[in-house]
């Protein structure tokens, strides 16, 4: 891994039984030294008890479970929190339907020893999705392009969970004291990280739909990150300066 110190992707689950047992397999030929968190919301089709028999002969998995569904955004929250008290130095995430692809973990990990947080953008430089209708994708970046004009940051691509992290970033923008239920929680990650003065880097990613199981997106994940977006524009100055203060001690 380059030299890192110790790193683990956080990978939260909910009826993916089809899609981890594969993805533990690309993720392990990598050969990155890289262990991977499962963080389960109790999948009625038995993904949990799958993850925690692969842990049981994968010394490198480890399976978080919760006792329900509450939402992707607070499932990534568990898992990154379960990292830190691990013990973990570096941090990835990144979703568990194959949409993102392993083969791009090893430029995470590389950026993220030059970087104290790196997102992966679907749409930096360039439109790299493949397998999404005309109106998904033009909905899709359309958001993204209302999130980065109206946090007035660079980031292209904020609703993807693909990223890593610094142990650092996330005990100082205190992730436990993110709110969002689905992707406003990465919003809320994405903007405090860049608007918290950290260095941050962008890689492209191409992103395919996934081949098996359901796709999560609702309405409510929608409404929710329009909300979260005006108010971390107008009401989170405080919460912004305490983290610039934390930033400055450190």
């Amino acid at each position: 891994m380059t030299g890192l110190a110790k790193a683990v992707v956080v990978i939260p689950t909910y009826n993916e039984r089809e899609n981890i047992g594969r993805l533990v397999g690309e993720i392990e030929n990598l050969r990155l030294d890289l262990d991977i968190l499962f963080v389960d919301d109790n999948s009625p089709d038995g993904t949990g008890e799958f993850a925690e028999a692969i842990a049981r002969t994968n010394p490198a998995v480890r399976v978080l479970r919760r006792p329900a569904k509450e939402g992707l955004g607070r499932a990534y929250k568990a898992g990154l929190l379960e990292a830190l008290e691990r013990g973990y130095e570096v941090i990835l995430q990144m979703d568990a339907d194959l949409s993102h692809d392993p083969a791009t973990l090893p430029v995470l990990l590389a950026k993220i020893g030059e970087y104290d947080a790196v997102f992966g953008s679907r749409y930096y430089r360039g439109v790299r999705v493949f397998n999404w209708s005309f109106k998904r994708l033009l909905l899709s970046k359309l958001s993204n392009e209302f999130i980065r004009i109206g946090l007035r940051i660079s980031s292209t691509d904020t609703t993807t969970a693909f990223k890593a992290f610094r142990r650092p970033v996330l005990e100082i923008v205190d992730v436990r004291r993110l709110k969002g239920k689905y992707n406003a929680f990465l919003i809320e990650l994405v903007y405090f990280v860049v608007k918290g003065g950290f260095k941050t880097a962008e890689i492209p990613f191409t992103f395919r739909e996934r081949e098996s199981g359901e796709s999560k997106m609702r309405p409510a994940v929608a409404l929710e990150s329009l909300f979260t977006v005006l108010k971390l524009r107008f009401c989170a100055s405080r919460k912004l300066k305490a983290i610039r203060r934390r930033r400055a001690q450190v």
